[in-house]
């Protein structure tokens, strides 16, 4: 297939990439390069022949149309978002303008290249619109996010990305572009930017510095290994049905401090301390992030049963994958440009 990919330089757009072109796709990657975004995380596949990168917002939709109508996608898997909410309470219009208007401007650009297509190539088009569990807002202690679940979010990110899902759905009820949305747990993996828990644990860690916690660190979030999240959007763009929407989970919940505490357990094993020091003695906890929601979880049977899909990676053999590869490169750890100022912003 002809795929576009919006935010292939980004941490999932790239794995996502570099599953497209290993099975044999031909991907067309739009990314603007905003600071999360890097094409080292798709070095890779960069020199393959089936393999294009445009820079090119997703709020111009000059440069969209014009990219699509000359690359002739029979799909477009769209990841390009801001998508760290501590950024979102710093900057919560830059979240608007990209995740909001971005959207709306690519869906109207597909639907126009979408409605001119001959009917066999109309009936087989694709627009994957990829989201977060975050937009369903806070749990309590139990319980778990369905596809059917209200949309409650708590920050700018996830409301941004809340609109946006919207948006989606609407150009699919109003206008039948065939769109399908996805909600995802919070991933792990390579490439990941370093403002984000896993690899700023890893980088204050092993640079002695505070390993800062929110709050007492009790929130949950539920874990999800990349590479599973990727064999999710996949079988999403070639068994999901048009104007469905699936959930992606880990089936992994832990709480934020004994994520950090197995983090740093590992790191005791994996690269001690020069000092001897177990590395736990560098957690220290500030003061929460505002509107920070308690508890997330997915239920993804609706993705098993409809497409066969499930999470491989338990959350410690997804840690441990992790771990290894940031151990094996990293200088990915150093390459920020900002890390924001918000204060008791731990990462």
């Amino acid at each position: 297939m002809k795929i576009i990919v919006t935010g292939g330089a980004g941490f999932i757009g790239s794995a996502v990439i570099r599953r497209l072109i290993g099975d044999g796709h031909t991907v067309l990657n739009l990314d603007n390069l905003t600071y999360a975004g890097n094409l080292k995380s798709v070095a890779s596949v960069s020199g393959h022949e089936n393999y294009r990168y445009i820079r090119a917002d997703i709020c111009s939709g000059r440069a969209i149309s014009t990219a699509i109508n000359e690359f002739n996608p029979q799909a477009i898997m769209h990841l390009a978002a801001e998508s760290h909410v501590d950024q979102s309470i710093e900057k919560p219009f830059v979240f608007v303008q990209t995740n909001v208007v971005g959207t709306a401007v690519l869906l109207e650009a597909a639907y126009e290249y979408w409605d001119k297509l001959p009917g066999p190539a109309k009936e087989e088009f694709r627009f994957i619109h990829v989201s977060t569990d975050e937009v369903f807002g806070e749990l309590g202690p139990t319980g778990e996010f369905t596809e059917d679940s209200p949309y409650r979010p708590s920050s700018p990110y996830s409301a941004s990305k809340a609109a946006s899902d919207h948006f989606a759905r609407a150009w699919n009820c109003t206008f039948g572009l065939p769109v399908i949305v996805t909600n995802c747990s919070n991933n792990i993996g390579p490439f990941q930017y370093p403002e984000k828990l896993v690899p700023s644990a890893i980088r204050t860690a092993l640079a002695g510095d505070d390993i800062k916690v929110f709050g007492d660190g009790t929130n949950i979030r539920d874990w999800l290994f990349v590479d599973d999240h990727v064999d999710g959007l996949v079988l999403t763009l070639t068994k999901g049905r048009p104007g469905r929407s699936y959930n992606f989970g880990g089936d992994s919940e832990c709480a934020n401090i004994d994520l950090v505490n197995m983090i740093c357990d590992k790191l005791d094993v994996m690269k001690p301390n020069p000092g001897g020091n177990p590395y736990r003695n560098q957690v220290c906890f500030v003061d929460d992030r505002p509107g920070h929601d308690f508890r997330y979880a997915i239920n993804s049977s609706r993705a098993i049963d409809e497409l066969g899909w499930r999470a491989e990676e338990t959350l410690n053999s997804a840690l441990e994958k992790t771990l290894n590869w940031y151990l094996e490169n990293p200088d990915w750890l150093q390459f920020s440009d900002s890390y924001g100022n918000r204060i008791g912003m731990p990462y």
